[in-house]
């Protein structure tokens, strides 16, 4: 099934793309500085940040079509929720430590991907709904 873009839903994929890309830049070039100041590893927020590039990829190619299939859009809801998860996993049962700021940053841009996930649900039923109509 395809469904064309509600310019709500091509707002919340634009604006996921350009977080997420500002993230994955962030995590790349200032790994170092973040693992000092979040006591997260290095190697975790880099790879973090180099996973979000291809996902930042996709996100932007689907908001710049004009008609996309379903799949897309749920792909795009569900690898942030899967981010989520990961992300509650690692502080729940994870293998690292991180301290309060390490806390309060993994928290923090969890809460904002589920926040893009749940506005994109809304975005995908309004396209649907404009598709009935």
């Amino acid at each position: 099934m395809t469904l064309a873009l509600s310019s709500f839903l091509r707002r919340a994929l634009i604006i996921d793309a350009v977080v997420s890309g500002a993230t994955a830049v962030l995590l790349v070039f200032a790994a170092g500085m973040l693992a000092r100041w979040l006591e997260v590893p290095e190697s975790l927020l880099r790879y973090a940040g180099v996973v979000l590039v291809p996902f930042v990829g996709y996100v932007a190619f689907v908001a710049r079509r004009d008609v996309v299939p379903r799949a897309s859009v749920l792909a795009v809801i569900g690898l942030n929720f899967a981010w989520v998860a990961a992300s509650l996993w690692l502080l729940l049962g994870g293998p690292i430590q991180p301290n309060a700021f390490g806390y309060a940053f993994i928290i923090v841009q969890a809460l904002a991907v589920a926040l893009f996930a749940e506005v994109q649900y809304v975005g995908l039923r309004r396209s649907e709904l404009q598709r009935v109509a």
